[in-house]
Protein backbone atom coordinates (compact mmCIF):
# COMPACT_ATOMS: atom_id res chain seq x y z
CA UNK A 1 0.00 0.00 0.00
CA UNK A 2 1.14 3.13 -0.95
CA UNK A 3 2.21 6.09 1.86
CA UNK A 4 -0.52 8.38 1.73
CA UNK A 5 0.40 12.09 1.43
CA UNK A 6 -1.24 14.81 3.12
CA UNK A 7 -0.38 18.36 2.27
CA UNK A 8 -0.92 20.10 5.15
CA UNK A 9 -2.26 23.61 4.04
CA UNK A 10 -3.15 24.51 7.63
CA UNK A 11 -3.99 28.66 7.59
CA UNK A 12 -1.74 29.14 5.02
CA UNK A 13 -4.79 30.53 2.88
CA UNK A 14 -3.81 33.98 5.03
CA UNK A 15 -7.94 33.57 5.51
CA UNK A 16 -8.27 33.97 1.67
CA UNK A 17 -10.94 31.34 -0.11
CA UNK A 18 -8.89 31.55 -3.08
CA UNK A 19 -5.71 31.41 -1.67
CA UNK A 20 -7.10 27.99 -0.17
CA UNK A 21 -8.54 26.90 -3.24
CA UNK A 22 -4.86 27.31 -5.24
CA UNK A 23 -3.48 25.35 -2.29
CA UNK A 24 -5.98 23.10 -3.17
CA UNK A 25 -4.83 22.80 -6.76
CA UNK A 26 -1.00 23.14 -5.95
CA UNK A 27 -1.13 19.69 -3.80
CA UNK A 28 -3.42 18.27 -5.96
CA UNK A 29 -0.15 19.18 -8.92
CA UNK A 30 2.35 18.41 -6.72
CA UNK A 31 1.07 14.49 -6.30
CA UNK A 32 -0.29 14.64 -2.65
CA UNK A 33 -3.36 12.23 -1.58
CA UNK A 34 -5.11 14.61 0.45
CA UNK A 35 -5.01 18.27 1.39
CA UNK A 36 -5.75 19.28 5.03
CA UNK A 37 -7.12 22.57 6.43
CA UNK A 38 -7.52 23.63 9.78
CA UNK A 39 -11.65 24.14 10.79
CA UNK A 40 -11.77 27.07 13.80
CA UNK A 41 -13.88 29.91 15.61
CA UNK A 42 -11.64 31.77 17.21
CA UNK A 43 -13.54 32.71 20.32
CA UNK A 44 -14.46 28.85 20.89
CA UNK A 45 -10.60 28.00 20.83
CA UNK A 46 -8.82 30.47 22.27
CA UNK A 47 -9.05 32.92 25.76
CA UNK A 48 -8.59 36.63 24.41
CA UNK A 49 -5.46 36.78 26.48
CA UNK A 50 -4.06 33.66 25.10
CA UNK A 51 -0.09 34.11 24.23
CA UNK A 52 0.89 33.47 21.08
CA UNK A 53 4.17 30.82 20.51
CA UNK A 54 7.39 32.00 19.95
CA UNK A 55 7.44 31.13 16.26
CA UNK A 56 3.95 32.83 15.80
CA UNK A 57 5.75 35.67 16.90
CA UNK A 58 8.20 35.67 14.70
CA UNK A 59 6.84 34.73 11.58
CA UNK A 60 4.04 36.89 12.19
CA UNK A 61 4.17 40.58 13.75
CA UNK A 62 0.97 41.81 12.67
CA UNK A 63 -0.78 40.59 16.23
CA UNK A 64 0.19 40.27 19.57
CA UNK A 65 -2.49 37.13 20.84
CA UNK A 66 -3.61 34.21 19.53
CA UNK A 67 -6.82 35.58 19.10
CA UNK A 68 -5.72 38.74 17.25
CA UNK A 69 -3.48 36.21 14.81
CA UNK A 70 -6.48 33.61 14.57
CA UNK A 71 -9.12 36.24 13.74
CA UNK A 72 -7.94 36.75 10.54
CA UNK A 73 -7.06 33.09 9.18
CA UNK A 74 -10.52 32.14 10.22
CA UNK A 75 -12.38 30.52 6.94
CA UNK A 76 -16.29 29.98 7.36
CA UNK A 77 -18.40 26.59 7.23
CA UNK A 78 -19.60 27.61 3.64
CA UNK A 79 -15.97 28.22 2.45
CA UNK A 80 -15.30 24.87 3.94
CA UNK A 81 -17.77 23.15 1.79
CA UNK A 82 -16.23 25.01 -1.15
CA UNK A 83 -12.73 24.12 -0.10
CA UNK A 84 -14.16 20.13 -0.35
CA UNK A 85 -16.10 20.70 -3.77
CA UNK A 86 -12.91 21.83 -5.18
CA UNK A 87 -10.66 18.73 -3.45
CA UNK A 88 -13.53 16.71 -5.60
CA UNK A 89 -12.75 18.58 -8.57
CA UNK A 90 -9.16 18.65 -8.21
CA UNK A 91 -9.67 14.87 -7.38
CA UNK A 92 -7.75 15.25 -3.91
CA UNK A 93 -9.12 14.43 -0.61
CA UNK A 94 -10.23 16.91 1.64
CA UNK A 95 -9.49 16.93 5.25
CA UNK A 96 -9.25 19.47 8.12
CA UNK A 97 -8.83 19.68 11.53
CA UNK A 98 -11.71 20.27 13.77
CA UNK A 99 -10.41 22.16 16.67
CA UNK A 100 -13.97 22.55 18.29
CA UNK A 101 -17.45 20.15 18.65
CA UNK A 102 -19.49 22.55 16.58
CA UNK A 103 -16.79 23.08 13.66
CA UNK A 104 -16.47 18.85 13.75
CA UNK A 105 -20.30 18.55 13.76
CA UNK A 106 -20.67 21.07 10.67
CA UNK A 107 -17.60 19.82 9.08
CA UNK A 108 -19.11 15.96 8.77
CA UNK A 109 -22.13 16.53 8.20
CA UNK A 110 -22.05 18.87 5.29
CA UNK A 111 -18.44 17.94 3.90
CA UNK A 112 -19.03 14.08 4.47
CA UNK A 113 -14.75 13.86 5.14
CA UNK A 114 -13.37 10.11 4.25
CA UNK A 115 -10.83 10.95 7.51
CA UNK A 116 -10.73 13.39 10.46
CA UNK A 117 -7.11 14.91 11.80
CA UNK A 118 -6.98 15.37 15.19
CA UNK A 119 -3.95 17.91 16.21
CA UNK A 120 -1.15 17.52 18.50
CA UNK A 121 -2.99 20.47 20.62
CA UNK A 122 -5.85 18.05 21.61
CA UNK A 123 -4.54 15.04 22.01
CA UNK A 124 -5.12 15.16 25.69
CA UNK A 125 -8.96 16.76 24.98
CA UNK A 126 -10.27 13.19 25.87
CA UNK A 127 -13.76 14.62 25.78
CA UNK A 128 -13.35 16.01 21.58
CA UNK A 129 -11.34 12.99 20.99
CA UNK A 130 -14.42 10.92 22.00
CA UNK A 131 -16.44 12.69 19.74
CA UNK A 132 -14.43 12.76 17.04
CA UNK A 133 -14.60 8.87 17.60
CA UNK A 134 -18.52 8.71 17.57
CA UNK A 135 -18.65 9.65 14.13
CA UNK A 136 -17.39 6.60 12.56
CA UNK A 137 -14.98 8.32 10.56
CA UNK A 138 -11.28 6.69 10.24
CA UNK A 139 -9.07 9.07 12.22
CA UNK A 140 -5.42 10.72 12.33
CA UNK A 141 -4.20 11.74 15.58
CA UNK A 142 -1.18 13.51 16.03
CA UNK A 143 1.49 12.92 19.18
CA UNK A 144 3.32 16.15 19.26
CA UNK A 145 4.20 16.89 22.87
CA UNK A 146 3.08 13.66 24.04
CA UNK A 147 4.32 11.01 26.16
CA UNK A 148 3.49 7.61 25.73
CA UNK A 149 1.42 8.10 28.79
CA UNK A 150 -0.92 10.46 26.87
CA UNK A 151 -0.92 8.44 23.87
CA UNK A 152 -2.55 6.03 26.00
CA UNK A 153 -5.08 7.83 27.39
CA UNK A 154 -5.93 9.03 23.53
CA UNK A 155 -6.48 5.64 22.40
CA UNK A 156 -8.63 4.78 25.40
CA UNK A 157 -11.01 7.99 24.66
CA UNK A 158 -11.00 6.62 20.87
CA UNK A 159 -11.90 3.02 22.12
CA UNK A 160 -14.61 4.87 24.04
CA UNK A 161 -15.94 6.97 21.31
CA UNK A 162 -16.05 4.44 18.31
CA UNK A 163 -17.44 1.21 20.88
CA UNK A 164 -20.32 3.48 22.96
CA UNK A 165 -22.76 5.58 20.81
CA UNK A 166 -23.93 7.45 24.22
CA UNK A 167 -22.92 8.46 27.46
CA UNK A 168 -19.87 9.52 28.93
CA UNK A 169 -17.40 8.03 31.13
CA UNK A 170 -17.56 7.39 34.78
CA UNK A 171 -14.19 9.38 35.12
CA UNK A 172 -10.84 8.95 33.53
CA UNK A 173 -9.61 6.40 36.05
CA UNK A 174 -12.54 3.88 34.99
CA UNK A 175 -12.02 5.61 31.16
CA UNK A 176 -8.38 4.02 31.28
CA UNK A 177 -9.43 0.66 33.23
CA UNK A 178 -12.20 -0.55 30.24
CA UNK A 179 -10.76 0.66 27.47
CA UNK A 180 -6.76 0.68 27.23
CA UNK A 181 -7.12 -3.00 26.62
CA UNK A 182 -5.44 -5.24 24.25
CA UNK A 183 -9.29 -6.04 23.29
CA UNK A 184 -10.54 -2.81 22.35
CA UNK A 185 -7.60 -1.83 20.67
CA UNK A 186 -7.65 -4.75 18.15
CA UNK A 187 -11.49 -3.34 17.39
CA UNK A 188 -10.35 -0.10 16.48
CA UNK A 189 -6.92 -0.87 15.23
CA UNK A 190 -8.45 -0.39 11.66
CA UNK A 191 -9.84 3.02 12.24
CA UNK A 192 -6.86 4.96 13.42
CA UNK A 193 -3.23 6.07 12.20
CA UNK A 194 -0.93 7.66 15.23
CA UNK A 195 1.37 10.18 13.71
CA UNK A 196 4.73 10.96 15.52
CA UNK A 197 5.21 14.48 15.79
CA UNK A 198 7.69 17.32 17.11
CA UNK A 199 6.15 20.39 17.46
CA UNK A 200 8.49 22.97 16.69
CA UNK A 201 8.53 24.94 13.46
CA UNK A 202 10.56 24.58 12.30
CA UNK A 203 11.85 21.10 14.45
CA UNK A 204 15.32 20.69 14.73
CA UNK A 205 17.12 17.74 13.34
CA UNK A 206 18.31 16.33 16.43
CA UNK A 207 14.98 16.79 18.13
CA UNK A 208 12.84 14.42 15.24
CA UNK A 209 13.59 11.29 17.39
CA UNK A 210 12.11 9.49 14.43
CA UNK A 211 12.67 6.13 16.59
CA UNK A 212 9.48 6.91 18.00
CA UNK A 213 7.76 5.42 14.87
CA UNK A 214 9.11 2.56 15.52
CA UNK A 215 8.05 2.45 19.43
CA UNK A 216 4.57 3.55 18.69
CA UNK A 217 4.29 0.86 15.95
CA UNK A 218 5.78 -1.82 18.63
CA UNK A 219 3.77 -0.79 21.50
CA UNK A 220 0.33 -0.10 20.01
CA UNK A 221 0.24 -2.40 16.53
CA UNK A 222 -1.49 0.82 15.12
CA UNK A 223 -0.44 1.94 11.72
CA UNK A 224 1.83 4.39 12.35
CA UNK A 225 2.64 7.75 10.46
CA UNK A 226 4.85 10.95 10.57
CA UNK A 227 3.71 14.95 10.80
CA UNK A 228 7.01 16.34 9.71
CA UNK A 229 7.75 20.16 10.60
CA UNK A 230 11.68 19.65 9.70
CA UNK A 231 12.91 21.95 7.04
CA UNK A 232 14.02 18.91 3.75
CA UNK A 233 12.77 15.84 3.16
CA UNK A 234 15.28 13.43 4.85
CA UNK A 235 13.39 13.22 7.80
CA UNK A 236 10.18 12.05 5.72
CA UNK A 237 12.19 9.41 3.48
CA UNK A 238 13.61 8.16 7.11
CA UNK A 239 10.30 7.79 8.08
CA UNK A 240 9.14 6.09 5.21
CA UNK A 241 11.60 3.39 5.56
CA UNK A 242 11.18 2.99 9.23
CA UNK A 243 7.47 2.08 8.28
CA UNK A 244 5.76 5.04 8.38
CA UNK A 245 2.43 4.81 6.62
CA UNK A 246 1.40 8.32 6.08
CA UNK A 247 3.00 11.42 5.68
CA UNK A 248 1.82 14.86 6.37
CA UNK A 249 3.82 18.34 5.54
CA UNK A 250 3.10 21.60 5.55
CA UNK A 251 2.63 23.61 1.94
CA UNK A 252 2.84 26.77 0.91
CA UNK A 253 2.60 29.20 -2.09
CA UNK A 254 5.15 31.48 -1.19
CA UNK A 255 7.11 30.85 1.97
CA UNK A 256 8.38 34.82 2.17
CA UNK A 257 4.45 35.22 3.29
CA UNK A 258 2.87 36.92 6.04
CA UNK A 259 1.97 34.38 8.52
CA UNK A 260 2.68 31.80 11.29
CA UNK A 261 3.75 28.79 9.51
CA UNK A 262 4.85 29.62 5.85
CA UNK A 263 7.99 29.87 6.65
CA UNK A 264 8.08 26.12 8.10
CA UNK A 265 6.02 25.31 5.13
CA UNK A 266 7.37 23.82 1.84
CA UNK A 267 6.84 25.41 -1.38
CA UNK A 268 4.98 23.63 -4.43
CA UNK A 269 7.77 22.93 -6.16
CA UNK A 270 9.94 21.67 -2.84
CA UNK A 271 6.69 19.69 -2.16
CA UNK A 272 6.28 17.95 -5.74
CA UNK A 273 9.96 16.79 -5.51
CA UNK A 274 9.20 15.39 -2.04
CA UNK A 275 6.33 13.76 -3.32
CA UNK A 276 8.31 11.96 -6.33
CA UNK A 277 11.01 11.34 -3.55
CA UNK A 278 8.49 9.39 -1.87
CA UNK A 279 7.09 7.63 -4.59
CA UNK A 280 10.17 6.05 -5.83
CA UNK A 281 11.68 5.54 -2.00
CA UNK A 282 8.26 3.38 -2.19
CA UNK A 283 9.72 1.15 -5.05
CA UNK A 284 13.35 0.78 -3.36
CA UNK A 285 11.38 -0.67 -0.53
CA UNK A 286 8.96 -2.86 -1.85
CA UNK A 287 10.36 -6.86 -0.28
CA UNK A 288 11.89 -8.76 -3.04
CA UNK A 289 14.12 -12.13 -2.68
CA UNK A 290 18.24 -11.18 -3.40
CA UNK A 291 18.57 -11.90 -6.33
CA UNK A 292 19.87 -10.23 -9.51
CA UNK A 293 17.26 -7.86 -11.68
CA UNK A 294 16.82 -8.50 -15.23
CA UNK A 295 19.12 -5.06 -15.61
CA UNK A 296 21.22 -6.33 -13.69
CA UNK A 297 21.90 -10.15 -15.57
CA UNK A 298 22.73 -7.85 -18.50
CA UNK A 299 25.83 -6.58 -16.77
CA UNK A 300 26.33 -9.60 -15.62
CA UNK A 301 29.24 -10.95 -18.31
CA UNK A 302 31.00 -7.53 -18.13
CA UNK A 303 31.29 -7.33 -14.54
CA UNK A 304 31.76 -10.44 -13.21
CA UNK A 305 35.83 -12.11 -13.24
CA UNK A 306 36.64 -15.52 -14.66
CA UNK A 307 39.64 -18.03 -14.27
CA UNK A 308 42.23 -16.86 -17.95
CA UNK A 309 45.70 -17.92 -18.68
CA UNK A 310 47.82 -15.36 -17.19
CA UNK A 311 50.68 -16.39 -20.22
CA UNK A 312 50.63 -18.83 -22.88
CA UNK A 313 50.02 -22.44 -21.10
CA UNK A 314 50.84 -25.49 -22.97
CA UNK A 315 48.23 -28.94 -23.29
CA UNK A 316 49.09 -30.86 -19.80
CA UNK A 317 51.30 -27.99 -18.01
CA UNK A 318 50.68 -28.07 -14.68
CA UNK A 319 48.08 -24.93 -13.58
CA UNK A 320 49.45 -22.15 -10.95
CA UNK A 321 49.75 -19.22 -9.24
CA UNK A 322 51.81 -18.01 -11.84
CA UNK A 323 49.93 -19.13 -15.23
CA UNK A 324 46.30 -18.66 -14.37
CA UNK A 325 44.77 -15.25 -12.80
CA UNK A 326 41.38 -13.91 -12.50
CA UNK A 327 40.15 -11.57 -14.40
CA UNK A 328 36.97 -9.41 -16.35
CA UNK A 329 36.47 -12.07 -19.19
CA UNK A 330 33.18 -12.94 -21.41
CA UNK A 331 33.14 -16.53 -20.51
CA UNK A 332 34.99 -18.96 -18.39
CA UNK A 333 35.14 -20.83 -14.55
CA UNK A 334 34.26 -18.68 -12.00
CA UNK A 335 36.67 -17.68 -9.30
CA UNK A 336 35.43 -19.88 -7.06
CA UNK A 337 36.99 -22.61 -8.72
CA UNK A 338 39.90 -21.16 -8.64
CA UNK A 339 41.67 -23.68 -6.05
CA UNK A 340 40.29 -26.35 -7.49
CA UNK A 341 42.41 -25.94 -10.68
CA UNK A 342 45.49 -25.67 -8.89
CA UNK A 343 48.10 -28.29 -9.59
CA UNK A 344 45.90 -29.94 -11.98
CA UNK A 345 47.27 -30.61 -15.41
CA UNK A 346 45.81 -28.27 -18.72
CA UNK A 347 43.19 -30.36 -20.99
CA UNK A 348 44.25 -28.16 -23.64
CA UNK A 349 46.50 -25.33 -25.01
CA UNK A 350 45.68 -21.45 -23.83
CA UNK A 351 47.11 -18.55 -25.10
CA UNK A 352 47.14 -15.51 -22.58
CA UNK A 353 44.33 -14.10 -21.80
CA UNK A 354 42.03 -17.06 -23.00
CA UNK A 355 39.46 -18.37 -20.57
CA UNK A 356 39.94 -21.41 -18.69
Amino acid sequence: MSVYIIAEAGVNHNGSLALAKDLVRAASRCGADAVKFQTFVTEKLVTRSAKKADYQNENDASSTTQAEMLKKLELSYAEFNELAEECKACGIDFMTTCFDSESLRVIVADTAPARLKIGSGDLTNLPLIIEHARTGIEIIISTGMATLSEVEDALAALAYGYLEVAGEPISYRWLKHHYFTAEAMEQIRSKVTILHCVTDYPARPGDLNLDAIRQLRDAYKFSVGYSDHSLGIEACCAAVAMGASCLEKHITLDKGMAGPDHAASASPEEFRDFVQAIRNLEQALKPKIKAPTQRELANLEVARKYIVAAQDIAAGELLTRDNIEIKRSATGLLPNQYWDLLGKPASKAYSAGESI
